[in-house]
């Protein structure tokens, strides 16, 4: 049975042990979306770093309709933040594609994701900081995150955990209920992520965990998805000369 108040504080001594051989005073820079990971991950670096060492950097593109949940959370947490509107950023590369081009939507989803992630990275740099992935297990499994992008950071706390663990873990930090709670939407094409998925986090936590699932359908589109995707969570290939 997951005991979360356990599993919190291990987290808590990995952040800090982190720090202290990655890092001595530098600062957790977090992008805050305003949805659960975010929120929890920014959480636990407070609980680990103390708040005046978590940076939380706000990324919208445009107007952002829930971007009121993002300054709750860093309002909740008593931490600095910036705000990076990445419109322009991302304009601008859609813009300078050759013509020619036939720009898929995946092409046009991802690219946001790779700009907030350089847009961390040039915070972080800038205040002494290093980036907290947010990514939890569960999405990994099936690879719902943008490779280069929401994928990548220079630790992650919460990549070992499902979605339904960290939420246990986010009631147990105070992390406000509408937070913790809030349906997941992907911020790219505007559905659900158990729309998108084909299936709900709790039928997918359940079988990572216990490999436990009724639905055989669902079963075989979560093996496949995570077969596919193994490559998001590996170094990069390269090639090795043979001696």
């Amino acid at each position: 049975m997951f005991n979360a108040e356990k599993v919190k504080n291990e987290c808590v001594e990995w952040i800090r042990d982190f720090f202290e051989q990655n890092g001595k005073g530098c600062n957790a820079v977090v992008g805050i979306s305003g949805g659960k990971d975010s929120s929890i991950a920014a959480a636990l670096c407070v609980e680990a770093l103390g708040k005046d060492r978590v940076i939380g950097v706000l990324m919208p593109q445009g107007e952002q309709h829930d971007i009121d949940m993002a300054y709750m959370l860093v309002n909740h947490l008593g931490i600095k933040h910036y705000v990076v509107n990445v419109k322009d950023a991302v304009d601008g590369i859609l813009k300078s594609l050759p013509s020619e081009l036939e720009v898929t939507a995946q092409t046009v989803q991802n690219i946001p994701p790779r700009i907030r992630m350089s847009t961390l990275y040039a915070v972080s740099q800038s205040v002494n900081g290093r980036v907290c992935n947010t990514c939890n297990l569960s999405e990994d499994w099936v690879g719902y995150s943008t490779r280069y992008g929401d994928s990548v950071g220079d630790f992650s706390p919460m990549s070992n955990l499902t979605v339904t663990e960290v939420k246990e873990i986010g009631h147990l930090l105070g992390v406000p209920e509408e937070l913790v709670e809030k349906t997941p939407i992907d911020g790219l094409c505007g559905k659900t992520d158990e729309e998108n998925l084909g299936f709900t986090y709790a039928e997918l936590d359940r079988y990572i965990r216990t490999g436990e699932i009724e639905d055989l359908a669902k079963k075989e589109l979560i093996d496949r998805k995570h077969k596919a995707n193994l490559f998001k969570l590996e170094l990069m290939p390269s090639f090795k000369p043979q001696k």
